[in-house]
């Protein structure tokens, strides 16, 4: 099961509009922006990771980038060996 945030409760999520402002080296209107036309696609790819850390992988960046995050990040596509695909536990 994945979680589904807005794009607000992610904002909320980052701490607030002033704090992801601080993180995107932005000012809090443009952030204030984002929470009514939503975060644009190059910030979204920009906070992903931390999105999904502060969520406890609850809203993880392939649930963000559904279609493409392997691109982004080719260190989480699976690890195959000779043994076929391996778990890491």
């Amino acid at each position: 099961m994945t979680l589904k945030l807005t794009e607000n409760a992610m904002l909320d999520l980052l701490g607030g509009t002033a704090k992801v402002a601080r993180l995107c080296k932005c000012d809090s209107a443009t952030v204030s922006t984002w929470r009514k036309r939503g975060i644009p696609f190059g910030q979204l790819l920009f906070l992903a990771a931390r999105i999904e850390k502060e969520s406890h992988g609850l809203v993880t960046r392939q649930d963000l980038f559904p279609t493409n995050w392997y691109l982004v990040w080719p260190e989480l596509l699976p690890k195959n060996n000779a043994f076929g695909e391996q778990d890491e536990d």
